[in-house]
């Protein structure tokens, strides 16, 4: 059996479903295939955040953000590693993205707020499964995108005397199907969280941390294109997230009460590391502990700077389902997690005076990132939230140019050949802003599209 259309999708989150959509805006036919029975991939089980600088409601907020803030942060988080002509086209692109999101009915919650790798609050949050499946309706409602489930896609097809990318095989119902593209075709299938051999291949440290991510992340995207010689970026700088509970599996999300003030301590009661970094940096120095794993320690000033509505902040509904403890005073901690009560004291007290003299010794100066005073530890009661790392995403993947095209192992265009979202590499660089991903999905999706429609 053969399909054909002008533009093969491979994989339902939010980079396809906005490519898809985006394609057909553009006189495009679009099949979109998506290898689970639900749409939505990781970006349905994300938190929703969409990194995005000189918005409206940044305005109303008071927040002094500008397009030329978010690149500068964009790169230092990345550690200049960054692929700066992809950092640029999501520079150039955010904006219009954003306003191309709520023109589609996306609607995005009226609190900005500040996370990993922001020099001042740019998170903008959406609901993001049913973004995703809005997304999708909205293309299907064009008449020019059909959208396939339980279709796994197996390999790319070549011409064989120009050599593009013409289409994909693929399996459905356990027979298979054969999907042309008239001008292009978009991997748009996550990254792999969920292949530990391909994790374990690239960063062994890895192999410490919680898998989480979209069920069919296993890197199927980036297996196909490496058949045709596409090349990689980012891949050293695979990382787990911070904030992840050890052993709970009812909430996905992680904690990062470090960005309202809590510090950090490790199985002796001593911190050991800037809590102000980028939590991929952060989950690095857990998985170096001897346990992968350590507390976040705060007093009742950062429980009131809660926010039930943003996962990472929802302090109340894990204090009232357990996962996050709660004590009248540091001993009573000490005791809890079985380590000397005055060397949590002692740690308390000197991160107290470092506050104070404005001299942290482990080099934090705000709360994060660049953002934030810092704030006393003292009190009660005092909360302890178990964490470790979760590689929910591996933020690497294919080389592309700026307008997301593939880019083989000499630096050529693959023809016929995108990448969008988590698949592709380079933006992200060395490290992680929050919101970042699915923001790159969003922009990237658009791009493509956009230039697949012009080629």
């Amino acid at each position: 059996m053969t399909q054909e259309a002008d533009l093969i999708v491979v994989g339902g989150g939010m980079a396809g479903t906005v490519a898809a959509l985006a394609a057909a805006e553009h006189g495009l036919t679009a099949i979109l295939l998506e290898k689970m029975a639900d749409l939505g991939g990781s970006s349905a089980l994300s938190g929703g955040v969409l990194a995005l600088a000189g918005t409206d409601l940044q305005a109303k907020a008071g927040i002094n953000d500008s397009p030329d803030l978010l690149r500068e942060d964009l790169l230092e988080v990345g550690e200049q590693e960054n692929d700066v002509a992809v950092v640029d086209a999501y520079i150039a692109n955010q904006l219009d993205t954003f306003e191309w999101l709520r023109n589609h009915g996306v609607e995005f919650s009226d609190n900005v707020w500040a996370s990993s790798g922001q020099s001042v609050p740019r998170s903008h949050t959406v609901e993001p499964a049913g973004t995703v499946r809005r997304l999708a309706a909205l293309g299907r409602e064009t008449g020019k995108v059909e959208i396939l489930r339980n279709v796994a896609v197996q390999t790319l097809i070549r011409d064989p005397i120009t050599d593009r990318v013409i289409g994909v095989t693929a399996t459905q119902d356990g027979e298979e199907v054969t999907f042309n593209a008239r001008k292009a075709v978009l991997l748009a299938c996550g990254g792999f969280s969920q292949n530990p051999g391909l994790i374990h291949r690239f960063v062994p440290l890895m192999d410490r941390a919680v898998a989480a991510g979209g069920e069919g992340n296993t890197g199927d995207g980036l297996k196909m294109a490496w058949k045709l010689g596409a090349d990689v970026a980012d891949m050293p700088y695979i990382k787990g997230t911070f904030g992840k509970h050890p052993v709970d599996r009812t909430n996905i999300h992680t904690c990062l009460a470090v960005y309202k003030g809590a510090i950090v301590v490790d199985d002796d009661g001593k911190r050991f590391m800037d809590e102000s970094m980028s939590y991929k940096k952060l989950g690095d120095e857990c998985l170096k502990l001897e346990t992968a794993s350590c507390y976040q320690i705060f007093d009742q000033g950062v429980f009131e700077l809660g926010d039930n509505d943003t996962p990472v902040f929802d302090f109340e509904r894990r204090l009232e389902s357990g996962l996050l403890m709660k004590a009248d005073s540091l001993e009573e901690v000490a005791g809890m997690l079985e380590i000397p009560a005055e060397t949590l004291a002692e740690t308390v007290r000197a991160y107290n005076a470092s506050v104070d003299r404005g001299d942290d010794p482990l080099g934090r100066r705000s709360v994060v990132h660049h953002h934030g005073e810092l704030r006393r530890i003292e009190h009660a009661p005092f909360y302890v939230y178990p964490s470790t790392t979760c590689v929910f995403g591996t933020y690497c993947g294919l080389a592309v140019t700026s307008q997301a095209q593939v880019l083989d192992v000499f630096g050529a265009p693959i023809e016929g050949l995108f990448a969008a979202g988590e698949t592709m590499g380079g933006f992200h660089g060395g490290a992680y802003m929050t919101g970042s991903a699915l923001g790159k999905a969003a922009v990237f999706g658009r791009i493509a599209a956009r230039a697949i429609a012009a080629g």
